[in-house]
């Protein structure tokens, strides 16, 4: 019966959901409110939409307490992508990438596949470049993003406590592609680096398990200083 429940659901209903669940790949993990709020729906609405995706694995909760609370107070109830709700996003040329890449390794060695990958990514900094030299430097990281989210990627940007910025991409249309072949998201990151002008570092992947692909990207100032070896 379980199965037959979708096709019995009104449209509305199922594209709703839909918004639920891609809500919470882009922005999760995330509380059933701020769902509502940013949604537009009840308290109600928004707990039935999470129940059916937590009866079809899409997602998963996790409770955090608040800082500082040490043990105090109730802990926060936040929602959660699984591997199964986001490879529902995955795009179908996920496993033909792997299977390609596999395929060139084979033949023609492990080094073939990095220079793969670094023409995969040479097309996005072609696109860029002439943008990034136009945009000041504290918003370069938030226009990447803005480019990342139009390839797929479902990226946004934000300050991280530590100094500099994060980036994170919500989304990896070739997760699985990129499990075997680290090299994919090598070259991903050298080309953050060479757009955005200033050292990055990758600190989580979706291919290595992680819920987001995460990239520190180090203040402006200590590119500078390292140019000047002070």
């Amino acid at each position: 019966m379980k199965n037959v429940a979708p096709s019995i659901e009104p449209g509305s209903e199922r594209s709703t959901r839909a918004r639920v669940a891609r809500l919470i790949l882009e922005h999760g993990p995330v509380t059933a409110a701020s769902l509502g709020e940013r949604l537009g729906l009840t308290p109600a609405a928004v707990r039935r939409h999470l129940d059916a995706l937590l009866a079809d694995g899409m997602i998963e909760p996790r409770t955090v307490r608040p800082r500082g609370q040490r043990g105090r107070g109730r802990p926060a109830k936040l929602f959660a992508i699984t591997d199964a709700g986001r490879s529902a996003f995955v795009h179908a040329y996920d496993g033909l990438a792997g299977s390609a890449l596999r395929f060139l390794a084979e033949r023609m060695g492990e080094e073939a596949v990095a220079e793969f990958a670094r023409a995969q990514v040479a097309d996005l900094v072609r696109r860029l470049e002439p943008i990034m030299r136009e945009v000041p430097e504290d918003q370069r990281t938030q226009v990447l993003a803005e480019a990342l989210s139009a390839e797929g990627y479902a990226a946004s940007a934000s300050k991280a406590a530590s100094g500099g910025e994060q980036l994170c991409q919500h989304h990896c249309p070739v997760a699985h592609a990129a499990a075997e072949f680290p090299q994919l998201c090598e070259a991903e990151t050298e080309a953050f680096a060479q757009l955005l002008g200033t050292p990055v570092q990758r600190l989580a992947t979706i291919a290595h398990g992680d819920g987001v692909c995460t990239t520190h990207v180090s203040p402006v100032r200590i590119r500078e200083s390292k140019e000047t070896g002070r």
